[in-house]
């Protein structure tokens, strides 16, 4: 508590707490426009903080973050277009509730559920995370190389797409990770003679490529949106009254809970949860033909669910060193660009930073809170922004981050390389999920597998033979083999049928 209370007062510091302002607004501007996110947002302050303290630094991400995850149902609200694919099912009914003249109340209840999610969820996230730490400081490399396995094989299973393709991202990640040295022979591998492989890939290009350079390539490639126009005369006030929330009570515990969850798990994210609360708030609830036209009840449980995914997601970020999603799969770059090394120590060997990603978390989504209830009318106007305009300074920031990051060009040709790589498997549906998830626990899985060779009596036979590894691997056979079994089962199925 006094690690936690002494990180709050570090947040609660001018520089700290203006930057948190600064960048959770601008994050609800890149969560608010459709084609932008949080996420996107993230990836292009992350050269940004090479030269500040760590603290700062992450004081800023967090901040663009929260506020990225929180903005992205305004055009959802607006305009009925998702800003990002977390408010995909908000769509459904802040829109129909837009165009009946209760613009206001359903913002309202969008502002809510998303502080509601976030704020509550970083709390259990603050609670459990130093518990799951010290649990898995129990375990040894057999484990965590099964955990690792685990993680990467459930993201490349549940990617949108055919297995095979989800497969085949996450082993071209692993790939890359193991250009340049080899980490016990310190032998060169796959550099091609170039000695600007030899110390590997750089996280920062294939960052900024995969996420920014090819977000902006490809939208471009589709088209300028054009966005409806608002009727920005009705919104006024807060419509939202006490009997929104309480009759709404069980729905938000389910969302709440349902976000938690796959936010825990790697690589899933809001994407997912918005989704799957709101299919369970429409199967438990009493009036299930009023959604899709307009329903408070399918604003609440995609907000609520969506914003927990964030606490979710923290949790194996700062306990396991695994990402919870693609964003905190930046935020887990950040640290080691700073030489901190994510994982069940990260907590114990830098309680400072630790909490005070925690805190920043909480502090943002309250400055959310405010910056959106006060600056509701002004909604409308972020979805007038010029599309050339934040082409142009998005390829900018992205340039100069990647030259600033090893002040060579080299890295800036990676950057555009993985572009192109990244549309290239945009082409050929190979998802970029497990391909990053993979390229960060690439050098982890690889480490541990030779380790856990090394020391144990059984040699590779160790990996089955302890239970909490066994489970592991289990659990990621059967995520890729279930589909398979699915099918054969529904055909018998059908055929009995």
């Amino acid at each position: 508590m006094e690690a936690y209370l002494g990180a709050l007062m570090t947040v609660l510091q001018p520089s700290h707490l203006l930057i948190i302002l600064v960048c959770s607004l601008a994050g609800i501007v890149f969560g608010a426009i459709p084609g932008l996110s949080g996420g996107l947002g993230v990836s292009l302050l992350l050269p940004l903080t090479f030269g500040m303290e760590p603290t700062l630094g992450f004081a800023m991400l967090i901040g663009m973050w929260v506020g990225g995850v929180s903005g992205s149902f305004i055009a959802a609200t607006l305009v009925g277009i998702p800003g990002s694919p977390a408010s995909i099912a908000t769509c459904f009914d802040a829109y129909p509730m837009s165009q009946k003249g209760e613009t206001v109340r359903a913002l309202s209840i969008g502002i809510l559920g998303s502080f509601t999610g976030t704020f509550f969820s970083v709390v259990i996230a603050t609670v459990l995370s130093p518990v799951i730490a010290d649990l898995a400081l129990k375990l040894g490399p057999w484990e965590y190389f099964s955990l690792c396995f685990c993680a990467i094989t459930l993201v490349a299973s549940l990617s949108k797409g055919s297995i095979f393709k989800g497969l085949m991202g996450a082993f071209l990640g692993i790939f890359i990770a193991t250009i340049g040295m080899d980490p016990v022979t310190a032998q060169r591998r796959f550099t091609f003679g170039s000695i600007w492989l030899s110390a590997g890939i750089s996280m920062v290009p294939l960052m900024l490529g995969v996420f920014a350079i090819k977000q902006v390539a490809v939208d471009y490639a589709k088209g300028q949106q054009d966005m409806p126009e608002v009727d920005t005369k009705g919104i006024k006030g807060i419509g939202i009254k006490i009997a929104d929330i309480t009759s709404n009570i069980v729905n938000i515990i389910r969302s709440f809970m349902i976000g938690l969850w796959i936010g825990f798990l790697p690589g899933m994210g809001s994407g997912l949860s918005n989704m799957v609360a709101y299919a369970q708030a429409k199967s438990g609830s009493k009036k299930p033909e009023e959604f899709g036209k307009g329903c408070p009840d399918g604003i609440w449980a995609s907000e609520v669910s969506n914003n927990a995914s964030v606490g979710g997601a923290l949790i194996p970020m700062m306990a396991l060193g695994i990402p919870g999603d693609s964003t905190t799969a930046l935020l887990l770059s950040g640290l080691m660009i700073h030489g901190l090394q994510p994982g069940p120590l990260m907590i114990g060997a830098n309680p400072q930073v630790s909490y005070v990603i925690f805190a920043a978390t909480l502090v943002a989504a309250v400055l959310v809170l405010f910056m959106q209830l006060f600056g509701m009318r002004w909604f409308p106007y972020l979805l007038k922004v010029p599309y050339h305009y934040l082409y142009g300074i998005i390829l900018v920031m992205c340039f100069v981050g990647g030259y600033t990051s090893s002040n060579t060009m080299f890295n800036v040709v990676m950057m555009l390389v993985f572009a192109g790589l990244s549309i290239l498997m945009d082409m050929a549906k190979i998802p970029s999920s497990p391909f990053i998830l993979a390229f960060i626990l690439g050098p982890k899985l690889e480490e541990y597998f030779r380790k856990g060779v090394s020391y144990g009596n059984n040699g590779i036979a160790d990996f089955v033979l302890r239970p909490v590894s066994l489970i592991f691997l289990l659990v990621a056979v059967v995520s890729v083999a279930w589909p398979y079994i699915k099918d054969m089962l529904n055909k018998k199925k059908s055929a009995a049928n």
